[in-house]
């Protein structure tokens, strides 16, 4: 209600101490009361009541059927919509066709059926998966993943021309999807449009990075060639290259992880020596000696070098200047329970170290490490030397070095003498010839279990000055 100049808000009959201290109440002809809130001269609301009377009978039956009427609608769509969601989510074909045809504008219905009858175990029905596409199309044409569904299927009943007008739509639609991309390369490949397909395959993983590995391996199924695969898939960078080769290295393709190498070793890039290891782990596997040698020089000769004592050794880091690279061709190490290890200044000096070992003597050890990979030359004779020394080592069961033919079986068994007790710096030295077959062999610290009752191995042991050096003769020596 309103008047000239006042807003008013009708509070209905207020207890009598709130009005006071609201405001001051006037009572109104109809016995109401009335607030003065402000002055307007504008008339802002007007608040009041409705009141519905159903006195009359057949107005009360009236709204009653009304209220049924729709409550029958909405439970019956209710109904429909739980149906007919049952039904396309469902793995029978029938049930799926039933739901879609229930509710035909649901196009999520017509592509899930689709699906079913182009992949269905008992036989692919193509023709009639290309028709539900079609219809999923109908009502919704803005879905990319809709279009690459008819895509999938014209490619696999033979018409790669439908395939491919379905990716240019795709593609069309959502221009910026790597997915799309990948996909519509893919089905170039396989039609051997390689430019045009390593251009999206491309252009897939520089909007998803995460998707180059299996560009690579679509990219390789489809022509085999890593040099292609470097020219036209990869990105410029780094990182792009060493998944590449982890990926070749992974399905044991050594000449193509080499080809993509070559070009990061020739970028000068610099690269952590550990992202070689898969490389450098396939061409151990394969005795692949000479590229091994060459991988671990590019990348890893700033860090670890030939023994110190010996410029002629094979075997890397032998001084201990750098910690355990733990792969590659470089020292490696799994850390074990009761085992302490540390570096401390070698006896030679000029900036060599030695390896210290302290057993805690709570287990009978198996010990087997740190080790080394060393390629080789097949049928050449080595001389292995070593200092060691040792304070207070139980058991008959000391510390020693093997070294063997990771590939071949029996091809190459050296073993040192056991150090037991306590020994000043000692040499440890060994010559032997390796056999025609081997191309590695493994440098390794061992320590079989004792076979005493009191067997728990306890006390220190030092290490330095590693070498492997190739002999001028094998006058005396047998493999």
């Amino acid at each position: 209600m309103s008047a000239k100049g006042r807003r008013y808000i009708e509070v209905g009959a207020l207890p009598a101490p709130l009005v006071r201290t609201i405001g001051e109440p006037t009572r109104d002809c109809h016995g109401k009361f009335q607030i003065a809130l402000a002055r307007f001269d504008i008339l802002i609301a007007d608040y009041a009541s409705m009141d519905i009377a159903l006195t009359n009978a057949r107005h009360r039956t009236f709204v009653i059927a009304g209220c049924a009427v729709i409550a029958a609608v909405l439970i019956f769509q209710a109904i429909e919509l739980w149906i007919e969601n049952r039904w396309i989510n469902s793995q029978n074909v029938s049930l799926v066709e039933r739901g879609a045809t229930l509710i035909p504008s649901d196009a999520a219905a017509w592509d899930n059926l689709g699906h079913l009858r182009q992949w269905k175990l008992a036989g692919s029905d193509l023709r009639g998966a290309i028709d539900a596409y079609r219809r999923a199309l109908r009502q919704d044409p803005r879905s990319a993943d809709y279009w690459m569904d008819l895509a999938s299927a014209e490619e696999a009943s033979g018409n790669a021309g439908e395939a491919a007008k379905a990716f240019v739509r795709a593609q069309a639609v959502y221009p910026d999807s790597a997915e799309v991309a990948f996909y519509y390369g893919n089905f170039l490949l396989r039609q051997a449009d390689y430019g045009p397909g390593f251009a999206q395959l491309r252009r897939a993983v520089e909007e998803d990075p995460s998707l180059l590995p299996m560009a690579i391996s679509r990219a390789w199924r489809a022509t085999g060639s890593a040099s292609q695969i470097v020219d036209r898939l990869l990105p410029p960078s780094t990182s792009a290259y060493l998944r590449a080769i982890d990926y070749f290295a992974g399905i044991h393709q050594c000449d193509a992880a080499l080809s993509v190498w070559t070009g990061v070793a020739e970028s000068r890039v610099g690269v952590a020596v550990s992202s070689t290891f898969p490389l450098l782990n396939e061409l151990i596997a394969q005795d692949r000696s000479d590229d091994a040698r060459r991988v671990w020089s590019q990348v890893a000769s700033s860090e670890a070098r030939p023994g110190h004592g010996e410029s002629r050794s094979v075997l890397w880091n032998g001084d201990f200047v750098t910690d355990f690279a733990d792969g590659g061709l470089g020292w490696r190490w799994t850390p074990m329970t009761g085992v302490y290890v540390a570096f401390e200044t070698a006896p030679s000096g000029d900036g060599a170290r030695a390896l210290r070992l302290d057993f805690n003597g709570g287990s009978n050890l198996d010990l087997e490490g740190p080790y080394q990979y060393v390629p080789v030359e097949p049928g050449q004779a080595y001389h292995f030397h070593a200092l060691m020394r040792t304070d207070s080592i139980t058991t008959e069961s000391g510390p020693r070095f093997s070294i063997t033919d990771p590939n071949h079986a029996s091809a190459v068994d050296v073993v040192t003498n056991n150090f037991t007790g306590s020994h000043g710096w000692s040499p440890v030295d060994a010559d032997f010839v390796v056999s025609p077959q081997t191309h590695f062999v493994v440098v390794r610290l061992i320590r079989p279990p004792s076979r005493l009752f009191d067997n728990k191995l306890s006390g220190t042991l030092w290490i330095a000055d590693v070498s492997l050096v190739p002999m001028p003769s094998n006058e005396g020596l047998r493999p």
